[in-house]
């Protein structure tokens, strides 16, 4: 794993944080904070010892030094209060993205008009199973992702990046996308023709749909400039399960894995040209916009 991975890998960066401050808090609660409290009560029974003797002698002990000596000697170090005290923070956040919510950001317009750039999401890591961090490997099977789910996953050709598009195909099927209308086993899924949707980044309008896919209607965009076919498409794992035409293509989806396509058909590098999504690669199912800083009236859930 490079420096640059690592940098990028936020996961990884937050579990050695917890690990570290983890070990820090520990060694105080268990080893360096009673030492320090047995080493007060042996100065401070020195101290009323003395103070005693004083007392006889007819010197007034000051009570004052008594109590800065209590707070000196039981002073966390520095370098043990800048580190352990952090502990329950990082590690409850480290738990709470690793098992419940993860956000992410928008960085593309491949999911438009579904997604925008910038806004902010909220992604369920347990819905499709429990994984453990870094590894992502899962430890408890408990949903299956469904045709229609918009899903985060680990990009299978660079596993440090995280990609969002929806399921359209699940293991099995067999989905057939030709004149830029999708198939699914065999069925034409239903459109429904909406306004042109304006693009008010690159000053372009588009055709605009709502799509049925198998009882998740959402909205997709057409670039009617842009031809069908899939222009260059990788030599990726298990290809030989894709055909391509100038029509489109049609794939047949293998076992533990899914096809993913952005809303935005045209402006999307998606499954059509890198492959399938295997199951080791699923981050979670991403279903809430939390915030925009640009469009406050974004926030709210979506299909």
């Amino acid at each position: 794993m490079t420096l640059q991975s690592i940098l990028g890998n936020f996961a990884l960066i937050l579990f050695l944080l917890t690990l570290g401050t983890g070990i820090v808090w520990t060694l105080d609660r268990f080893y360096l904070a009673p030492t320090r409290r047995r080493e007060a009560l042996e100065a401070l029974e020195a101290f009323d010892a003395r103070s005693a003797r004083l007392t006889e002698n007819g010197v007034k002990p000051d009570p004052i030094a008594r109590a800065q000596l209590v707070a000196e000697l039981e002073r966390q170090p520095t370098w043990v209060a800048y580190t352990g005290s952090f502990f329950p923070v990082i590690a409850a956040v480290f738990l709470f993205r690793s098992f419940l919510f993860e956000p992410f950001k928008i960085p593309s317009s491949s999911m438009v008009p579904t997604l925008q750039i910038g806004d902010l999401i909220l992604v369920n890591k347990y819905t499709y199973g429990i994984r453990l961090p870094i590894v992502n490997k899962k430890i408890v099977s408990i949903n299956n992702p469904k045709r229609g789910d918009v899903m985060v996953f680990k990009f299978p050709k660079d596993p440090s990046l995280d990609y969002i598009k929806r399921v359209v195909g699940i293991p099995g099927d067999k989905i057939m996308y030709r004149n830029k209308r999708l198939f699914v086993n065999g069925q034409e899924l239903s459109y429904e023709k909406l306004p042109d949707y304006l693009d008010e980044e690159r000053l372009s309008y588009f055709s605009h749909y709502r799509e049925a896919l198998t009882g998740v209607p959402h909205e997709i965009l057409n670039d009617d400039r842009v031809p069908g076919y899939v222009a260059s498409p990788d030599a990726f794992p298990q290809h030989e399960l894709c055909r391509y035409n100038l029509e489109g293509f049609e794939c047949t989806v293998p076992a533990g894995h899914y096809l993913m396509m952005g809303d935005n058909r045209d402006n999307s590098l998606d499954s059509r040209y890198w492959g399938f999504v295997p199951d080791e690669n699923i981050v979670g199912k991403a279903f809430f916009v939390w915030m925009n800083l640009g469009n406050l009236k974004r926030i709210g859930s979506f299909q």
